[in-house]
């Protein structure tokens, strides 16, 4: 199915319809301010399996992050942060970065894995913002990549819902995506380090 959202002002009978599908153990496909991504509700557990199965990787050796709607929700998902990284992550969130952060005991639980890392995503967007917002939870996310060999990733979420209309639940169009993914660093080393250089541009 494909839903049309407002991008900037996303109608709440729409994020509800969304979350409801979330809800039901669903997966989706959705934009945010870099790549569309694709996602579930962090606490349905074969969903994140469906989507493993989509990347074809095994879960407890995938690499998702979440999407959090601010900073209040890190407690749950991270252990302890320093001042300097907390401080740092609020200069740039939401913004088109991840932030590789340690895991705390509910991290492993999620992806049934021994992952001490987790990924945390805030992005600029207001259509995922307000999805994990009224869900009440954070929403898993691993960047769609187009079959093209020439393209990384696509930007139309009419061809999107082409490829993957049948793998999914739901795609969202949120109009164009961008086609470079977000700037990841990692704050697990003291200075954090940029190990994928990608939409956010970041100085130390």
């Amino acid at each position: 199915m494909l839903l049309r959202v407002h991008p900037e002002n996303p109608a709440p009978r729409h994020i509800k319809q969304i979350v409801d599908i979330l809800h039901q153990g669903g997966v989706i496909i959705y934009p945010t301010d870099t790549v569309y991504g694709l996602g579930c509700d962090i606490t349905q557990s074969k969903a994140i399996e469906r989507i493993a199965r989509i990347k074809g990787i095994k879960p407890e050796k995938s690499n998702f992050s979440i999407i959090c709607y601010d900073l209040s929700h890190l407690s749950a998902y991270t252990k302890q942060i320093s001042n300097p990284v907390y401080k740092l992550m609020k200069h740039y969130l939401p913004g088109p970065f991840t932030f590789i952060l340690p895991a705390s005991n509910q991290v492993p639980r999620i992806f049934k894995s021994k992952k001490k890392t987790v990924g945390i995503r805030i992005p600029n967007h207001p259509i995922p913002l307000e999805i994990v917002k009224e869900l009440g939870n954070p929403i898993l996310t691993t960047s769609i990549h187009d079959y093209d060999e020439i393209l990384d990733y696509t930007t139309d979420p009419e061809l999107i819902h082409d490829n993957f209309n049948h793998l999914t639940d739901l795609v969202i169009d949120g109009g164009y995506g961008n086609n470079v993914p977000s700037t990841v660093v990692d704050c697990t080393v003291d200075p954090p380090e940029i190990i994928r250089k990608g939409l956010g541009v970041f100085d130390v």
